[in-house]
């Protein structure tokens, strides 16, 4: 079983689900380390001037934000501390949604949920009331110091967690400049029943187990055979280890009717906002053309 990445609750109305994040999906891309071929000890990056091409020693470094271009602004680590999200341990639900009513370009990364603790029938009945009603619930989560837009969805038996783009992450198909060729022509019946003939004839079941990445298996494939004539050298990695605290259940139905009540205590769900910071926002601005 993979081992949780995060642990906190599911949070809507007053009501609080105990849950566990799973990650869906992992990366099987090569991972090409260097190494000093006189040692296979592994090689890391200096920190080079881009301009003098000299190394220099890390307390002369500074992280800076481009204003206009070659112009930098200077960010302190006190103020970009500052400037991150509180850490929460909830993934805060605000509103609920058509399943069908958010574009595929601003799904980001799937994550799997599963209940921890005593949280299985509350986190059974989000499930099933989302699967009945074609609605996905629309969330904030913090995630590694920086906050998510994400939807939960039901999956089988599951609940499943999708981090989301930033609106202004996402550009519009406006920016592809399309032309009557593509907008404004009239497609030939013929042309189409022909077309639909082909997709028809090349239609089959999705079966992943028989798609690779051909370029991967090629370069494993010369990994073992290498290590096999005993062309091999170990480098060792330190892996660190981190844990985190579950939320407790407290009475669903009372909760429930809490929530729908509007009765004292009950907490209405915004929308998200910005992490709060001590700074003051800057006067907009717009770049000048390069």
């Amino acid at each position: 079983m993979a081992r949780a990445i995060w642990k906190g609750a599911i949070s809507f109305g007053l009501v609080h689900i105990p849950v566990s994040l799973n990650t869906a999906v992992r990366t099987e891309r090569v991972d090409f380390d260097w190494l000093d071929k006189r040692s296979m000890e592994p090689v890391g990056y200096k920190r080079i001037n881009k301009v003098t091409g000299k190394e220099i020693d890390k307390d002369n470094i500074v992280k800076g934000v481009e204003y206009q271009k070659g112009q930098y602004v200077v960010i302190s680590e006190d103020e970009i501390r500052k400037a991150r999200p509180e850490a929460t341990q909830t993934i805060d639900i605000f509103s609920f949604v058509e399943a069908g009513d958010i574009p595929l370009q601003h799904f980001d990364t799937p994550y799997y949920l599963s209940p921890d603790k005593r949280g299985g029938k509350v986190y059974a009945l989000l499930r099933e009331t989302l699967e009945s009603t074609g609605k996905v619930a629309l969330a904030t989560v913090v995630l590694h110091t920086r906050q998510h837009l994400a939807l939960l969805r039901p999956l089988d038996d599951a609940l499943v967690m999708i981090t989301l783009r930033w609106p202004e992450e996402v550009r519009g198909l406006d920016t592809l400049e399309l032309d009557k060729s593509v907008t404004d022509i009239k497609v030939d019946k013929r042309e189409l029943d022909m077309a639909k003939r082909l997709v028809e004839d090349m239609s089959g079941p999705w079966t992943p187990d028989e798609y690779h990445d051909a370029f991967r298996q090629t370069i494993m494939d010369l990994v073992e055979e290498k290590a096999s004539k005993g062309k091999i050298a170990v480098v060792e990695k330190a892996e660190g280890d981190k844990g985190e605290k579950s939320a407790d259940i407290i009475d669903l139905t009372e909760l429930l009717k809490r929530s729908l009540g509007g009765k004292p205590g009950a907490a209405k769900k915004k929308a998200p906002e910005p992490a709060k910071t001590t700074q003051k926002k800057p006067a907009k601005r717009t770049r000048k053309a390069s």
